[in-house]
């Protein structure tokens, strides 16, 4: 199976296409010997599945994957190490981890980012600032983020409550080809496999 992965992955067309029913029926040689059965044969559903587990992850995945492996880790202001986080110290080493470079503070980090995102447009992996940019957070599912509270707390995934919305000063996406990408493999995910399509090694 992996060599069929790298076969698809680089895009190379030595792949021998037929209808199930042919695949079924095993070939002769020209002495009229059966050719060997041991080939491989995919369906339409098997290659949308390895296409879909060789795209290659987003940073914003890589980045919600370190911050949300730092949860319980305590609050330490102007932190940026597993000693202790403040908010945009997670922030930045999450982003950090996924070759996303971004500025220390919750306002720079804000302002680096012309293109802002509305609260209804917020998707994993955004960060969102609140209270005058005075905090960030990063949203981990739909209607929660994981962020560094405050002196006395510990890193920890939290729902957006009423009182953040009120205080919700707008969102940034650090990684927009990322987000789009992934977008569009959750509706080739969601679309129906070719029924018909199989492809032989």
């Amino acid at each position: 199976m992996p060599r069929v992965a790298l076969v698809l992955a680089a895009g190379i067309t030595g792949l021998a296409l037929s209808t199930p029913a042919q695949a079924a029926t095993p070939k002769n040689d020209s002495a009229g010997t059966p050719q060997d059965s041991s080939a491989i044969t995919l369906t339409g559903a098997d290659i949308k599945r390895i296409r879909l587990q060789n795209a290659p992850k987003p940073a914003w995945k890589t980045a919600l994957g370190f911050a949300m492996q730092k949860r319980g880790i305590p609050y330490v202001w102007g932190g940026t190490s597993d000693r202790g986080y403040d908010c945009s110290g997670l922030m930045l080493r999450a982003y950090e981890d996924a070759g996303i470079e971004l500025p220390r503070t919750a306002r720079e980090q804000y302002g680096a980012f012309s293109k802002k995102i509305a609260w209804k447009d917020l998707k994993p992996g955004d960060l969102v600032f609140f209270s005058n940019l005075g905090h960030v957070g990063m949203i981990s599912r739909p209607g929660y983020m994981v962020h560094a509270p405050h002196t006395g707390d510990v890193v920890k995934e939290e729902q957006l409550s009423e009182w953040r919305r009120t205080a919700f000063v707008g969102g940034v996406r650090p990684d927009p080809k990322g987000v789009r990408r992934w977008t569009e493999l959750k509706e080739q995910r969601d679309a129906p496999a070719p029924a018909r399509l199989t492809a032989t090694l």
